[in-house]
């Protein structure tokens, strides 16, 4: 898989944080019922490994993708977790060919033009841009289109369900990164009928 090809299954990659492995399995059903079937579960907690390897088994129309891959052990124990791409919030060649070295496409984070030269330099030319509000959101992504003709970016870091499509109707954005189509209330609550309607908004979204 190139991860471009994720672009194709809809305008926004949810970025999960899993806390309880009980939520992993219901709360991946909910997305994908939504018609969200790229899932990005972050390696943020101490339960994300087991989350993974459950999403892989239970619900294999789920393409998962770990994030916050930041070394050669987060992307091997990723890969053995069941997950089809990576993502990583910055990005070294390190990362990159440790990936490569594995079979494990990668989704580099990138905030400076250095940083997008440095992934070009290593064959990788659709990139995370984050954090993306933070970075310089639109207006950032707009100067590093003059330079960057051939890169596309994958914008995630504070973007929500209204400023999703200001981002999509970029012409070097593809895909936008987002954490709310799964937020803390409602995992907390269980209520996995407003995780899949929080989904079905995010698939409609078009620039």
């Amino acid at each position: 898989m190139n991860t471009l090809d994720l672009v194709t299954y809809g305008p926004v990659i949810p970025v999960i944080v899993i806390h309880r492995l009980e939520d992993a399995v219901p709360m991946a059903r909910a997305l994908v019922d939504g018609g969200v079937r790229v899932l990005e579960v972050t390696l943020r907690t101490p339960v994300a490994l087991q989350c993974m390897e459950a999403i892989a088994r239970a619900v294999p129309e789920a393409i998962l993708g770990a994030g916050t891959v930041r070394s050669a052990a987060d992307a091997q124990a990723a890969k053995d977790a069941g997950c089809t791409f990576a993502v990583s919030p910055g990005y070294t060649s390190a990362i990159g060919q440790a990936c490569r070295a594995i079979g494990l496409p990668l989704l580099p984070g990138t905030a400076t033009g250095s940083e997008v030269m440095q992934a070009n330099a290593d064959g990788l030319f659709f990139l995370k841009f984050f954090p993306a509000m933070q970075a310089g959101g639109i207006p950032m992504l707009k100067a590093l289109a003059g330079p960057f003709t051939d890169v596309v970016f994958c914008p995630t870091g504070g973007i929500t369900l209204e400023t999703a499509p200001q981002f999509l109707a970029l012409p070097n954005v593809k895909v936008c990164g987002g954490s709310w189509l799964t937020p803390a209330d409602a995992v907390a609550a269980k209520d996995w009928a407003r995780i899949t309607a929080l989904a079905r908004e995010a698939s409609a979204l078009r620039g």
